[in-house]
């Protein structure tokens, strides 16, 4: 796509609540456009098209028809974590890129068959972690990682919500690899890898429900360079989902849902007249998952098949991470 003013054709696999919040953002990223979607309903996916695309925007009342689909550049794979491989196999043998929705795949071992397939099919991939690509957590990543805030000790980070719902649903159901750890406790893992390095030891312990999911889990680890975190993750509680970082020079908050903050403000000790506000050297765009549909945009342009913001080895990773808790903690899924 190197050189190609075209507007890239997005395909929207699924129609659910990630779906509709990344289809407003998509709305507002320049050279790029809902070409289609896809659901296992065609009702589902006419009402999609209508809320959020054009009149040119093609509906599917399948996702073999919406990845077969030459309009389609690249497929956003929207369904729940256990179907997110099936998703992108699919796609990436129909010849489309994939974005697909964090975690990337419920284990390890099914992610490298992602990687796998996506580099075999000579496909780009990147998992759809938007606190990556925020302009806020890269330009803290950079400033940390200068020395300008001093040395990292602690890194505390939460996120947490009640979850109000029937056992069948998603987040509540083992077999499409529900539980507070892939869904919430990602983000505080991901957020720690991204401002501390690989973890070097992490343990957790969590309160896990009679069908086997994990409902709160709280985590300690340790980094490189002597810094340690503690993250929590938690579906029965509505948590501050704050984050802040204790280094040898004082105090960063990241002000919002650390997540997708709207600024990370380090104030030295003993000196809060040299207080430091990073709001991120780009816009953010709608709620932010319009910069990681930017960045798909760049990294495809510049004909790269995996993000460096967001690198296979990084989502491997992280996902090996909640595999080694959840084999601590007892977490079984279906297929384990």
């Amino acid at each position: 796509m190197t050189g190609n003013p075209d507007p890239l054709g997005w395909g929207i696999l699924a129609t659910g609540k990630i779906a509709r919040a990344f289809a407003a953002d998509l709305a507002l990223v320049p050279g790029a456009r809902l070409a289609a979607v896809g659901s296992r309903s065609e009702t589902s996916a006419q009402a999609f098209a209508s809320e959020y695309g054009d009149s040119g925007t093609r509906v599917h009342g399948s996702y073999a028809s919406l990845v077969a689909d030459p309009a389609v550049d690249v497929v956003y794979v929207a369904t729940p974590h256990s179907l997110h491989l099936a998703g992108a196999r699919a796609a990436f043998a129909a010849g489309k890129h994939v974005l697909c929705e964090k975690p990337l795949t419920l284990r390890t071992a099914d992610a490298e068959e992602m990687v796998r397939l996506a580099t075999e099919h000579d496909r780009f991939l990147m998992e759809a972690m938007w606190t990556a690509c925020h302009p806020v957590v890269r330009e803290l990543r950079r400033d940390l990682a200068t020395g300008r805030f001093g040395t990292p000790r602690h890194l505390a980070a939460e996120l947490g919500f009640r979850v109000d719902a029937a056992p069948t649903d998603r987040m509540l159901a083992p077999e499409l690899g529900g539980g507070a750890l892939l869904d919430m406790g990602i983000y505080p893992l991901t957020l720690a890898h991204l401002l501390l390095g690989e973890a070097e030891e992490l343990r957790g312990v969590a309160t896990v429900a009679p069908s086997g999911i994990d409902l709160d889990v709280a985590i300690a680890g340790r980094y490189p360079n002597g810094a340690v975190a503690t993250l929590h993750a938690s579906m029965t509680s509505w948590s501050s989902r704050a984050a802040s970082i204790a280094t040898d020079l004082g105090r960063i908050i990241l002000d919002g849902d650390f997540h997708h903050p709207t600024a990370a403000v380090f104030t030295p000790i003993g000196r809060p007249d040299q207080q430091v506000v990073l709001a991120g050297e780009e816009p953010v765009i709608g709620r932010g998952y319009g910069n990681e549909i930017a960045e798909v945009g760049r990294c495809l342009r510049a004909g790269l098949r995996e993000s460096p913001l967001v690198p296979h080895a990084q989502t491997l990773t992280v996902l090996r991470q909640m595999d080694a808790l959840r084999a601590d903690l007892g977490i079984r899924y279906p297929d384990d």
